[in-house]
C-alpha cells in the first residue's frame, strides 16, 4: 500500500478549468472519501490520481515517487467504476483473473489470489458463473475483486454504489468497510452520498468549483464546519441557515431573526450592531419549546414520519424554511402553530463570506 500527495494540482479542458490548485496528502492505510456537488470535480480528481487524466499543473506523487506524467498502467492502482464493467462472455474467476493473466503471472498465482479475493467477498459459489446470472450487488463484489487481486498501492472508487437500489447499497457499504478494515489498503472514495462519506471515511474531502472547502474526519466536519458551504452540504437533513442581523454583542448576542429578536448567552467576537451573520442550528438541535418559553413562533408546512423519528418543516416569516427533528412519533399537523428554542451550544454563525465566526 502506499500514500498520496497532490501538490498544486491543476486541470482545464481547454478554456475551462475544473481543478484549482488541489493541495492534498493520503496517509498510508486511510480511507478518504471526496464528496461534493455535481460538477464539482470530484470525479476528474480521482481521474487525475488514477492517471486517466494528466494534470495542466502541479505534482502527483505515489509512495515518495513522482508519477505526474506516468500513464495510469504504470501507477500500481486499481479503479473501481461506477458500471461494473465485466466480461459477459467470462466466467467471474475469469474476469478477475484477466489482468493477472495479462501480466503473465504464474497460474497457481492467479488461482491463489482469485480464490482469496472470492472468500473476502463471498463469491467462492459463483465463480463458475457469467455476470448475467448475478445480482448487482454481485457483479459490483465481482469488479471490486479484480481489484483486489491486482494488490495495488491504492483503491479508486468512482461512485461504485450508485447503480444499486438501497437495500443492496448498505449491504455493500458494510462490505466495503470490512474490507477496508481487512486490508488496511489505502482507499480514495468517490461519492455523492452523504451516508457513505460519513460512514466509510476515515476523513472527507469537501470539494467545490474545483477546490477543497474542508479536510476532516466525519464528525469534525459535522460539528465543526469551516464555513456555511460545508455546514449545509454535511448533514442530512441539512443544517438550518438562517440570515439575522446583530442588534448587539457585549457578552449576549442578540439578533434579529425573521420577525423576532433573539438573545443567545454567548458573543461571537467583534460582531458589530447591524452586521449579517448566518445562523447555523442542525434539525436535531431545535426543541419544542413549552410555555413562553420560546424563541421563535413557526407554522407547520409537513411532518414526514419515520417511526423512530419525524422530520417536521415549518415557516417563520422572512426566513427560510426551517427543519426539525423530534424522536419518536409526532402528532403535529399540517398548519400547527409551535414554538421552538435553539441549543446554545449547537449554534453556528457565519459571516458573509460565509466563514465561520470563531467563538470566544
Amino acid at each position: 500500500m502506499a500514500d498520496l500527495k497532490l501538490t498544486g494540482a491543476r486541470k482545464a479542458f481547454g478554456a475551462v478549468d475544473v481543478l484549482h490548485g488541489i493541495d492534498l496528502e493520503v496517509k498510508d492505510g486511510e480511507f478518504v472519501v471526496f464528496v461534493g456537488p455535481s460538477g464539482c470535480g470530484k470525479s476528474t480528481l480521482l481521474r487525475v490520481i488514477a492517471g486517466l487524466e494528466m494534470v495542466s499543473a502541479g505534482e502527483v506523487h505515489i509512495d515518495g515517487q513522482r508519477v505526474t506524467h506516468l500513464p495510469a498502467s504504470d501507477r500500481g492502482l486499481a479503479m473501481v467504476f461506477q458500471s461494473y464493467a465485466l466480461y459477459p462472455h467470462m466466467t467471474v474467476a475469469r474476469n478477475m483473473a484477466f489482468a493477472l493473466e495479462n501480466m503473465r503471472l504464474p497460474k497457481a498465482e492467479i488461482d491463489a489470489r482469485v480464490r482469496r479475493a472470492a472468500e473476502m467477498l463471498r463469491l467462492t459459489d459463483y465463480l463458475d458463473r457469467k455476470p448475467k446470472a448475478l445480482s448487482g450487488g454481485q457483479r459490483q463484489r465481482v469488479a471490486i475483486g479484480r481489484a483486489i487481486v491486482r494488490d495495488p498501492k491504492i483503491f479508486l472508487f468512482d461512485e461504485p454504489l450508485s447503480n444499486l437500489d438501497a437495500e443492496l447499497r448498505v449491504a455493500t457499504r458494510k462490505e466495503l468497510a470490512a474490507l477496508h478494515a481487512e486490508l488496511g489498503g489505502t482507499m480514495i472514495y468517490v461519492t455523492h452520498d452523504q451516508v457513505e462519506a460519513m460512514t466509510l471515511a476515515d476523513r472527507i474531502v469537501v470539494l467545490r468549483a474545483g477546490r477543497i472547502e474542508q479536510v476532516g474526519a466525519p464528525l469534525d466536519l459535522y460539528n465543526r464546519p469551516a464555513n456555511a458551504f460545508v455546514a449545509g452540504f454535511i448533514g442530512s437533513p441539512r443544517m438550518n441557515l438562517l440570515p439575522a442581523t446583530v442588534l448587539a454583542d457585549d457578552g449576549t448576542l442578540r439578533l434579529r431573526l425573521g420577525a423576532r429578536e433573539i438573545a443567545l448567552p454567548q458573543a461571537a467576537r467583534g460582531l458589530r450592531a447591524g452586521s449579517a451573520v448566518t445562523l447555523g442550528i442542525r434539525p436535531e438541535h431545535i426543541a419544542l419549546a413549552q410555555g413562553d418559553d420560546g424563541q421563535l413562533d413557526l407554522t407547520v408546512d409537513l411532518v414526514e414520519q419515520l417511526g423512530s423519528e419525524a422530520l417536521v418543516y415549518a415557516a417563520h416569516p422572512g426566513l427560510p424554511q426551517i427543519t426539525l427533528r423530534l424522536d419518536g412519533q409526532s402528532r403535529l399537523a399540517r398548519g400547527a402553530a409551535i414554538a421552538v428554542r435553539f441549543s446554545p451550544d449547537h449554534i453556528h454563525l457565519f459571516d458573509t463570506d460565509g466563514l465561520a465566526l470563531p467563538r470566544p
